[in-house]
């Protein structure tokens, strides 16, 4: 576990009640320490814009479907990447789309990784404790 005083938050995106919930299960099963916070569409994604702008803990990862209403993913991917404060923020795709446009799309706009979400929920918790494991716990942010 991180050392720090602080525990980051990982924003978690999706818009989907089903893959949302078994997300937020994974997780908890997984004893993740991190809080989520959830945005339902990608407009309420890049609601948290202004509040990171204004000196809000930025996130230490953000999990991002790309099929979003109002604002599709690709969009709230293209103005985090695009933003000067922002763009250091790790941004996974998890999505159900395994389209190869999608997912060049996505690692052309600046994604970290890019995971289609299995379809099995053994291995849907599998995939969210392995991105807990690296995103919240191995990998080292820039402060």
């Amino acid at each position: 576990m991180k050392s720090d005083s602080f525990i980051q938050s990982i924003l978690l995106v999706e818009d989907n009640p089903v893959d949302l919930d078994l997300t937020l299960r994974a997780f908890a099963k997984h004893k993740l320490t991190n809080p989520v916070l959830v945005a339902r569409d990608g407009e309420e994604a890049l609601a948290w814009i202004p509040r990171w702008e204004a000196g809000e803990m930025l996130p230490t990862v953000i999990l991002l479907d790309l099929k979003l209403p109002r604002v599709d993913g690709l969009e709230v991917l293209r103005q985090l990447k695009a933003h000067p404060q922002l763009c250091v923020i790790p941004v996974v795709v998890l999505t159900s789309s395994n389209e190869s446009s999608d997912m060049q799309t996505a690692y052309q706009l600046g994604a970290n990784s890019y995971i289609v979400k299995p379809v099995n929920f053994d291995k849907f918790m599998e995939v969210a404790a392995e991105i807990e494991l690296y995103w919240a716990v191995l990998n080292e942010p820039l402060s």
